[in-house]
């Protein structure tokens, strides 16, 4: 689906092209089936981490679900509606806030350690952080 949004070489210079393939790289470790799906997600590393933020504001953090299952992060819950469906009172003229059961699934670098995982939810942003394996994380090297 993404691939087929790849510029033309007639159009763009070769760094163009570099940044197409990062870039989809990066949106293809994301699964979802549509653009603008809910939520979204900022996905970010650090030299000891993958960090993973998903904007979900107005859901009960005992609505979420979290879990690592062979490299694929899933994030899952549910919104509920601000008003009841059954108020005789309430007639929405109009309703952009998403409303129902959402899945995110995010593929995981192989350094990714699924034994270190911490989730915390603030603000209406659910941050999610998976530590690297020692094996993976950046050192210096002396030179003999």
């Amino acid at each position: 689906m993404i691939s087929s949004l790849e510029p033309t070489s007639s159009t763009n210079s070769t760094a163009c092209k570099g940044k197409w393939r990062v870039c989809s790289a990066v949106l293809s470790s994301l699964r979802s089936g549509r653009f603008g799906a809910f939520p979204p997600v900022n996905i970010g590393t650090t030299d000891d981490s993958i960090e993973v933020v998903a904007f979900a504001p107005g859901i009960k953090q005992d609505k979420f679900e979290v879990s690592i299952d062979k490299g694929l992060l899933t994030i899952s819950g549910e919104r509920e509606a601000a008003y009841s469906e059954d108020d005789p009172e309430v007639r929405p003229y109009a309703q952009e806030r998403f409303v129902g059961t959402f899945r995110r699934v995010v593929e995981l670098p192989q350094s990714a350690d699924p034994d270190k995982v911490q989730a915390r939810y603030a603000n209406g942003c659910l941050s999610i952080s998976v530590g690297k394996r020692e094996a993976s994380k950046p050192r210096a090297i002396t030179v003999q």
